[in-house]
């Protein structure tokens, strides 16, 4: 399989694409004023216990407190929670429910001090998901302090492979640490891993020595930006190219990749074309199509997504799709590909949670097999942990998907103002973020260099900002005169651009 790194970066914005087959299937977005969470390691303060819930609040210095429950704290349930997609062992159920009968109140007290590392994002009015047990991840192994076991991730399917790196493993494990085996540690040698140990343990030894001396709350450690742990954790042996646009960022990654896996340092490369990167591989309509509630398949069929708080619904339907033979083999045919692009989907929009797919009803057992099967295979290269379930009675597949993070659609866009929260608009600054890249895009031409731009008034205020006036930016980056035009008659996800002079509408010549 051809798989490609874009890497799209701005003062405002990085994205990050990751193509198969030259097809996008996974979306990367950061923004300053939303950085991730998950990975940073807090001293936190006991605010509540509650023994009903078997749960407590934790105070890290944001403005939500982090939930922290029974099965995440590391003297309720043994073993590494942070990271658990890697781990083949759990503690004996016995021991694990010994302990949980013991009640969190024993173990957990209001004011007391905690160490705790965050695992999932905060989503909707929930604050981050914590855990005890701190684990660092590196580019082979994952250390976990005060622990004794060495693991295999679950994705290593060649159990030789995974005798060979538990015997090569066990005699280099510290004392007083655990080792859980990345998926990328398939087929290297004892050098590769001692690099990686003595990096995390001199990480480790700094951010112990400022949990002991920093008062909680506290922020004791930050997980690397998301364009280094995207190369930390995706580009493998198995990546043809990563393309960069920015060059600090190339410089960056240059570093990283020398230090830690020098054999891919040809495959990193500046892209210096005068096209936009994500616009050279055609992907803006991509992206700009994730929010759409339908998305059309082949020959005419199509399926419907609509997504809530609790569950996610995905619809086929045959459409204009009638096929050459029988009614049984038309309806396979569609299933199976809407299989695929069911699969695409999930995780280019990052859905997780209950998902449930309303396949068309088939008669045949062995075609439900079949497409279970398909839909399984689908997500071969997913990396987020699932369950899936087989065809029931009644079309349906019911599937559970990791969620970390909210997903790509509550990123992109925000709640509508004029329907009250039921819809969604693109929010202020992805709109701001297009324009900025429609500019940028004129400024290949050259054709014009006046120009008015035409906005929603609260899209206006977002643009000239007292913190960062980007229609000033814009101007002094392109050599551009643009004149700003409120127009409360435009939708808040429009804007129009005229040529000064002439007045012509030059809106679509630059949309990408």
């Amino acid at each position: 399989m051809k798989k490609e790194i874009l890497i799209n970066s701005t003062e405002y914005e990085t994205r990050i694409a990751i193509l198969e087959d030259d097809r996008l299937v996974e979306l990367y977005l950061e923004r300053p004023q939303a950085e991730r969470l998950v990975g940073n390691i807090y001293k936190g303060k006991i605010k509540t216990v509650l023994p009903g819930m078997q749960a407590a609040f934790i105070d890290i210095g944001m403005d939500k407190a982090a939930f922290l429950h029974a099965s995440d704290i590391g003297d309720v349930n043994d073993g590494p929670q942070f990271d658990s997609e890697y781990v083949d062992e759990e503690a004996p159920a016995d021991i694990v429910r010994k302990r949980r009968r013991a009640g969190i109140e024993t173990v957990l007290k209001e004011g007391q001090d905690i160490l705790v590392q965050v695992i999932k994002e905060q989503i909707s009015t929930k604050g981050p998901r914590v855990a005890t047990d701190v684990s660092i991840p590196g580019r082979y192994l994952v250390l976990v302090p005060d622990d004794d076991h060495v693991r295999v991730s679950k994705r290593i399917s060649n159990w030789g492979e995974k005798r060979r790196l538990k015997k090569v493993l066990t005699p280099l494990r510290p004392d007083g640490f655990g080792l859980i085996i990345r998926t990328e540690a398939e087929g290297k040698e004892e050098e590769d891993f001692r690099s990686d140990i003595k990096r995390l343990q001199k990480l480790w030894t700094r951010l112990k020595r400022r949990s002991e001396l920093m008062k909680a709350p506290a922020l004791i450690h930050k997980e690397v930006e998301m364009t280094t742990s995207i190369i930390r954790d995706i580009f493998t042996d198995d990546v043809g190219k990563l393309l960069v646009d920015n060059r600090t960022d190339y410089r960056a990654i240059m570093a990283y990749v020398r230090q830690v896996m020098p054999h891919l340092k040809k495959r990193v490369e500046l892209y210096k074309g005068a096209t936009q990167l994500f616009d050279m591989y055609k992907l803006e309509p991509e992206i700009d199509k994730m929010l759409d509630r339908k998305v059309w398949i082949k020959k005419g069929s199509y399926l419907v997504i609509d997504q809530t708080e609790a569950m996610v619904t995905i619809d086929v339907n045959t459409g204009r799709f009638v096929g050459k033979g029988d009614q049984e083999s038309t309806i396979f045919r569609t299933n199976q590909e809407a299989a695929k692009e069911i699969a695409r989907q999930i995780r280019l929009r990052d859905i997780g949670g209950l998902i449930v797919c309303d396949f068309i009803d088939m008669y045949s057992r062995e075609n439900r097999r079949k497409l279970y099967e398909e839909f399984k295979n689908a997500f071969r290269n997913d990396r987020a942990k699932r369950a899936i379930n087989p065809v029931n009675e009644f079309g349906l597949i019911e599937l559970t998907r990791e969620r970390i993070r909210p997903s790509l659609m509550f990123t992109l866009s925000e709640a509508c103002p004029h329907c009250h929260g039921f819809g969604r608009v693109l929010s202020r600054d992805t709109m701001a973020t297009k324009i900025e890249r429609w500019f940028r895009r004129a400024k290949t031409d050259r054709h014009y260099n006046k120009f008015s731009l035409v906005v929603n008034p609260l899209m206006a205020e977002t643009l000239i900002s007292a913190e960062a006036n980007r229609v000033i930016k814009i101007m002094k980056a392109h050599g551009f005169k643009i004149n700003l035009v409120r127009d409360t008659t435009i939708p808040m996800q429009e804007f129009k651009v005229f040529e000064a002079d002439g007045n012509i509408d030059v809106t679509e010549a630059y949309q990408g």
